[in-house]
């Protein structure tokens, strides 16, 4: 099965750029279908992004992020050819993690 992360991490001297879009639903629990009943909470809880072995971003989430979330954010002392490790975790107990190469 494909990753259901997709990044880029760039680095423009002392500074990487990543960008990352993650597919989930993101569900609330406070949705209801075509009949009537609640689609249950579905949503990512933990965002890791790791640098040898570094966490260099960690986000906490909750039911306020939206479907197929979107994060970008840039960081210091990562150089080209620079693995980058991404992982989430889901309230359901489902997780997904892949590695980029800084380029």
């Amino acid at each position: 099965m494909a990753s259901s992360i997709r990044v880029r991490a760039t680095s423009n001297g002392d500074l990487t750029e990543v960008q990352t879009l993650i597919q989930h639903p993101m569900d609330t629990g406070l949705v209801k279908d075509a009949k009537g009943e609640l689609i249950p909470a579905h949503y990512i809880q933990e965002l890791r992004f790791a640098w040898n072995g570094k966490d260099v971003f960690v986000a906490n989430w909750g039911t306020a992020v939206s479907k197929d979330p979107y994060v970008k954010f840039s960081f210091k002392g990562a150089q080209k050819g620079d693995e980058l490790k991404i992982s989430w975790t889901d309230n359901k107990g489902a997780s997904d993690e892949t590695t980029a190469k800084i380029a």
